[in-house]
């Protein structure tokens, strides 16, 4: 499993929290809502200060983006694919085996 974002989301993010270089942000496994990969599920994201179990991650805009060990299941050998989606000015999750 990997994680890809592109450059759009990951400048988005950086805006909305105000993140800075170095700093993590952590998509993780919440329940409700809905998802393509697991029913009863979302992928929730916030800032963090550190890391922890660290399963998969990568760098863009000098932010660390991850997912921790226990949310992998959450994937189902899935890949995160973060986009930005200037049509509702927001990024997106698709997920792709």
């Amino acid at each position: 499993m990997n994680i890809l974002i592109d450059r759009e989301a990951a400048a988005w993010y950086k805006e909305e929290l105000g993140l800075t270089e170095g700093d993590f942000v952590r998509f993780f496994v919440r329940y409700g809502g809905c998802s393509t990969v697991q029913s009863g599920f979302s992928l929730g994201v916030t800032k963090e200060d550190g890391t922890n179990d660290i399963a998969v991650k990568v760098i863009e805009n000098g932010i660390t983006f991850y997912i921790d060990e226990k949310d992998v299941w959450y994937f189902d050998g899935h890949d995160l694919i973060v986009k930005f989606n200037s049509a509702i000015g927001e990024p997106e999750f698709e997920y792709n085996k």
